[in-house]
């Protein structure tokens, strides 16, 4: 007589195998570390049970209004973004009101970049964040559920 004994396997989905959803959030008067924290683990699929290290089981986000982000407390006067060209005397600092009025998409995705890991998995999974100044966004044929962040 033998007896069947309980699998001790975990599953781990295999790329490919997991659904993506896509999210939309607007971003206005929302803390800029406070959205970052919560897109970051939605874009690495920490939400979800089905989550592993290794496989991007993330969701696409949409992130709309992105010029209207807050910071909390001295931040806007006292953060400064850094950029460097390679080339001699090519490196550049802004500060939070000159780059919230030039690029304000790029505030968000560098904070939520630095969230991400650090390798080809965090790349791949920041390419899956979408951000625009405005309320207008191409995804509409997606079908963006609206995210409460």
């Amino acid at each position: 007589m033998s007896t069947a004994t309980p699998s001790t396997s975990t599953y781990m989905p295999k790329p490919g195998e997991v659904k993506a959803d896509w999210w939309v959030v607007d971003a206005t008067d929302l803390v800029l570390g406070r959205l970052a924290s919560r897109l970051s683990i939605i874009l690495q699929g920490k939400h979800k049970p089905t989550y592993t290290p290794h496989v991007d089981t993330g969701d696409f986000v949409v992130i709309l209004n992105a010029d209207k982000i807050k910071v909390t407390g001295r931040k806007a006067d006292v953060i400064e973004y850094d950029t460097y060209s390679r080339y001699p005397g090519g490196r550049h600092l802004y500060s939070y009101k000159t780059m919230k009025q030039l690029h304000p998409e790029r505030i968000i995705q560098l904070a939520v970049k630095r969230m991400l890991p650090k390798n080809k998995l965090g790349r791949h999974q920041l390419g899956k964040l979408k951000i625009y100044r405005g309320t207008e966004h191409p995804h509409a044929a997606q079908q963006p559920k609206p995210l409460k962040a």
